[in-house]
């Protein structure tokens, strides 16, 4: 009898109290890695977008660039390289990706001309983007020394405190020959905002 009296009896508070602690651990660790995950994704976008404008930005540079003049009969013009001026910022305000996605239109990439902005560096986005892009030189003669940055901002959790990721690139001097250079990493200001 006593045998089975045991088999039939049901779990005491002590034991279901430990399951519920239990599942509550595994509940808020949950949560946070996926919370987490969620972030990582949505903060990819920013990464793989300003790696792809700082190698345009490079590409820019390394198009030849000669005067749009008709040239006198006997004369030659010199083939310049140069970083492409500062570009508009895409959307033109934070409010429009303060917690949420921004549809840019296609009129917002061809800002510029064939030395300036969007036009020149060859960037746009067509799909809904969580950030705000922009594209920034320190000069545009083509000279050693002269620096871009490409930046994505963005609001993910609209408190309006923005995170900010950027990726530098210089022109440098190889014994006489200039050259467009990346940085090998992106820089991250608050990344989780």
């Amino acid at each position: 009898m006593r045998i089975i009296n045991r088999a039939k009896r049901g779990f005491t508070l002590v034991e279901l109290m430990i399951v519920v602690a239990i599942v509550g651990v595994l509940a808020a660790l949950a949560i946070y890695g996926v919370r987490r995950y969620i972030i990582n994704a949505k903060t990819a976008e920013a990464r793989n977008s300003l790696g792809r404008l700082a190698k345009d930005a490079a590409s820019a540079y390394n198009r030849e660039g000669m005067a749009a003049t008709v040239l006198a009969l006997g004369t030659s013009t010199g083939i310049t390289n140069r970083l492409c001026n500062t570009s508009t910022l895409v959307p033109a305000t934070t409010a429009a990706i303060q917690g949420k996605k921004y549809q840019s239109k296609p009129t917002e990439w061809q800002a510029g001309d064939q030395y300036t902005g969007w036009q020149c560096v060859k960037f746009s986005m067509g799909d809904p983007q969580y950030f705000q892009y922009a594209y920034s030189a320190s000069g545009t003669t083509g000279a050693a020394g002269e620096t871009f940055t490409a930046s994505a901002r963005g609001d993910l959790d609209g408190d309006a405190s923005l995170s900010t990721f950027s990726l530098a690139g210089s022109i440098a001097n190889d014994n006489a020959n200039l050259v467009a250079t990346i940085a090998p990493n992106i820089g991250e200001i608050l990344p989780d905002e």
